[in-house]
């Protein structure tokens, strides 16, 4: 099955059943070798003419798919699907997805730069905020005019219209960032979502780098979301017990809320508050306590363990994260970078109190934490396309500001995954007041790279 040509898309097209046994019969060495030869910036199967598929038939399809896409440096995924089958893959893949989804070949082609001849509008929205976000920017680069629906009813209302947009894009993924990971954070508190009986099983259902890298990147408040747990055992306790004295070294809090003991001894929790853990009974008596979240997600300065040097690998891959920062942010600006400095030394801020601040961890085969400095005004700016409209709202521009980093570091991770470099990257932390942040970043040694946009200062640094 020779992939068919349309612009700068190869579309493979496998017909009847798609169930593990008979794929390697719709896509041949041959097909793959020639394919390589093309010239093309998506490689795609269309599930149009795929009556039946499971996990087994499209995984095999999927890892072809990356396979080509590690040799050329291109987008790859799945396209011409119903609401059902992507449902489906959805449901199949949880999430976790490496390779990209397109309802049609012609929404597919906005994000490669096949229908440049004058700026489309495109009416987007998705459920994951990281997702709006990424297409909104992707859309953008490319010339188009996207405008981004903020909720399912705002997407409804403006759909009716359909006339006034060239696309609607729902039911589609772009598996180019990779970043998504099981939680989430609200206020720069991170929240877990446990559920049924917890025993020792949660060790190795919990992720220790990441929840490292959050403490590292300047987290201090974590959350966990307990409505849905029936019972702990022992080695439940002994985990978040031990998980809480982990904490109290970054000077961190955990909480549970919504955990009843009904059936938990009423011990465990006498325990669990001797260790530091605080309870609550719902998520809003945090939430919507701004000076409760205040004081318990306050930042601190990190411990003495956390400050490690700069090493050869990151140094080595200095310009590729200086790249996808530089290249998304001209982007969002409009404006062109110019660099003014290039200092080894700890994070410096001479406009703390006129800027918004970021930070994003990374682990894997590297790790460290990438911060970004924004003057308000560049902030204010480059999330006005992800907000759809001017703000002063700081809250909204904060958390604005964290989808815009996030987007960032999807970028600096498809970079080092081109150089077979493997990381996975935390959630972002935004800080309104810089002093906070340099708090954290107190006595870490980094590259500060500084920059003006349009005059306005701007602060790269990474570090360990």
């Amino acid at each position: 099955m020779r992939a068919l040509n349309k612009g700068n898309i190869a579309i493979f097209k496998p017909q009847g059943f798609l169930d593990g046994t008979n794929a390697p019969t719709f896509m041949t060495i041959e097909d793959i070798q020639a394919t390589e030869k093309l010239k093309v910036d998506m490689i795609l199967v269309s599930l149009e003419k795929v009556i039946f598929f499971n996990k087994n038939g499209l995984d095999i399809f999927a890892k072809l798919l990356v396979s080509l896409r590690n040799k050329m440096h291109i987008t790859v995924g799945f396209c011409d699907y119903d609401a059902t089958k992507f449902d489906t893959i959805m449901k199949f893949y949880h999430n976790d997805i490496n390779f990209s989804l397109f309802k049609t070949a012609e929404i597919a082609a906005l994000f490669c730069g096949t229908n440049q001849s004058k700026p489309k509008d495109v009416l987007l929205f998705n459920e994951d905020a990281s997702q709006r976000s990424s297409m909104a920017i992707e859309l953008f680069d490319f010339g188009h005019n996207p405008i981004v629906a903020q909720s399912q009813k705002e997407f409804d209302e403006k759909r009716e219209n359909k006339d006034l947009y060239y696309a609607i894009i729902e039911d589609s993924f772009l598996g180019l960032f990779g970043s998504k990971i099981g939680t989430r954070v609200t206020g720069n508190a991170v929240i877990y979502s446990l559920n049924n009986y917890l025993d020792a099983e949660i060790s190795s259902k919990f992720n220790p780098m990441y929840h490292t890298n959050s403490l590292m990147v300047g987290f201090r408040l974590f959350i966990f979301d307990a409505y849905k747990v029936v019972s702990m055992n022992i080695h439940a306790l002994n985990f978040f017990a031990r998980l809480a004295s982990s904490a109290a070294e970054y000077n961190a809090n955990i909480c549970f809320v919504g955990m009843t003991f009904d059936k938990t001894p009423e011990a465990f929790k006498n325990e669990l508050e001797d260790s530091g853990i605080l309870f609550f009974e719902h998520m809003d008596d945090i939430l919507l306590d701004k000076e409760m979240l205040e004081t318990l997600g306050a930042s601190s300065a990190a411990m003495v363990k956390q400050k490690r040097p700069m090493n050869k690998v990151i140094i080595s891959e200095l310009p590729r994260f200086i790249n996808a920062t530089v290249t998304t942010m001209e982007m969002m600006t409009n404006s062109k970078a110019v660099k003014d400095t290039v200092v080894m030394q700890s994070l410096v801020s001479e406009n703390a109190q006129k800027s918004y601040a970021s930070s994003i961890g990374f682990y894997g085969d590297m790790d460290g934490m990438l911060v970004l400095v924004f003057p308000k005004d560049i902030a204010k700016k480059s999330c006005e396309l992800l907000l759809g409209e001017s703000t002063d709202d700081e809250e909204e521009i904060l958390d604005a500001l964290a989808e815009f980093v996030n987007i960032i570091g999807g970028r600096v991770k498809t970079l080092l995954s081109e150089q077979k470099i493997s990381v996975d990257i935390t959630l972002p932390r935004t800080y309104q007041k810089v002093s906070d942040l340099l708090e954290v970043m107190q006595g870490k040694k980094g590259v500060q790279v500084n920059l003006k946009f349009d005059q306005d200062e701007f602060i790269f640094f990474l570090t360990r």
